[in-house]
């Protein structure tokens, strides 16, 4: 998941991985705890004062992505005496490559329904109107921002898919993320996004089931892919519901531990 997703700004510091994209994306923003060697509180409240300070040369907040874990106790524990907030609990589900979907409901308008992924554009790059309706529905800032989104996207190598709608428009995209090496044998599926007045159509079905039948014609080294993983708002309900309808299932969930701004002083 970091691989699929890399800040480009990135240090390790002592087990833990701290990221940073010019504040865009949670995700790329916050300190990954990959793994928990400091043995006393003493000694995470030292590697905290460090990340204080890595971000704040970055004039970024402190965001961790913990995962909902017994090991993340401890840091919990350092994280709530801190007076960090909780936000954007995500859930991580999977399916395996063989997995069965359930049928689709029919769509909402538009009369029957189209063939499974059928008249998908499939590329290895996002294209300015990929590009343009993924940001108008999921980005956050401008044009400087969309660029740091590019390199984010650009970072791994990935399939990008485009639906249209009957009057040649972009209605849906999507991503999928091939990380190489040992996790090559498994696929991230992210950036699902759907113009809002072409919602509930069937077209983010076709766009997820266009980036499975790629996945299935990938050569990764290791053979097709296994199995996807995606990440989704534990409150989004239509999403989930959109997942689970294609064989996904939650396996963990994680989510942003924020640390509130400190106000200073001030008066005369």
């Amino acid at each position: 998941m970091d691989a699929a997703w890399p800040a480009p700004d990135r240090e390790l510091s002592g087990g833990w991985v701290l990221r940073a994209a010019h504040g865009v994306t949670q995700r790329a923003n916050s300190i990954w705890p990959r793994s928990e060697p400091l043995g006393t509180r003493g000694e995470r409240l030292a590697a905290l004062r460090d990340a204080r300070a890595w971000y704040r040369g970055r004039r970024l907040p402190v965001i961790f992505q913990v995962f909902d874990t017994p090991g993340s106790f401890e840091l919990n524990a350092v994280l709530d005496d801190e007076g960090f907030t909780r936000q954007s609990e995500t859930l991580i589900m999977v399916r395996t490559a063989d997995t069965a979907p359930a049928s689709d409901p029919a769509p909402a308008a538009g009369g029957d329904a189209p063939e499974r992924g059928a008249g998908v554009e499939i590329t290895d790059s996002p294209s300015v109107e990929w590009l343009d309706l993924w940001w108008s529905v999921d980005g956050r800032g401008g044009a400087a921002e969309l660029e740091t989104a590019r390199a984010i996207l650009s970072g791994c190598p990935a399939l990008y898919a485009l639906v249209r709608d009957d009057g040649g428009g972009p209605a849906a995209v999507g991503r999928l993320a091939v990380v190489p090496g040992a996790a090559g044998s498994w696929g991230g599926l992210y950036c699902m996004a759907t113009r809002p007045d072409v919602r509930r159509r069937g077209y983010a079905s076709r766009v997820q089931q266009a980036l499975f039948q790629a996945g299935a014609a990938l050569d990764t080294g290791n053979g097709a892919l296994a199995g996807y993983w995606l990440l989704v708002m534990a409150s989004n309900t239509v999403a989930r519901e959109l997942y689970s309808r294609a064989g996904f299932s939650e396996v963990s969930r994680y989510y942003y531990r924020q640390e509130r701004p400190r106000r200073s002083l001030t008066g005369c």
